[in-house]
């Protein structure tokens, strides 16, 4: 399941959706959001995206996010291309590098939720 389909579970079982269905959807979205959580649960990547939360979209590059992390490139590589895979984050070309976003907007909303703030 993408982050995109958990999200409109998650929306569904909000108010969406049927008394009887709701059960089942809860259900469904706990395998998502376990995966979340084990994603999140890694301190490297839980770094990761607490900076690119602050920061915004597209402004950051792998050895940006690695530097300000302070973590190796290599860890910040991979820990970018789990989170990349999991529709967590995007990367797009700019030049030679690529810069990264948080796109997922229930990862985005947990961040507030613990106190994450904006720099934009």
């Amino acid at each position: 399941m993408t982050s995109r389909d958990a999200h409109a579970q998650d929306d569904q079982v909000h108010g969406h959706g049927s008394a009887q269905d709701a059960p089942a959807q809860l259900c469904a979205l706990s395998d998502d959001w376990s995966e979340t959580f084990r994603l999140l649960g890694d301190p490297t990547r839980l770094r990761l995206l607490t900076l690119l939360h602050y920061e915004g979209p597209g402004t950051l590059s792998m050895s940006e996010l690695a530097d300000r992390a302070g973590v190796k490139t290599a860890t910040a590589s991979a820990a970018l291309r789990l989170l990349t895979t999991a529709g967590i984050v995007t990367a797009t070309r700019d030049g030679r590098m690529m810069r990264y976003a948080l796109t997922d907007e229930r990862v985005h909303r947990l961040l507030h939720h613990l106190g994450g703030t904006h720099a934009h």
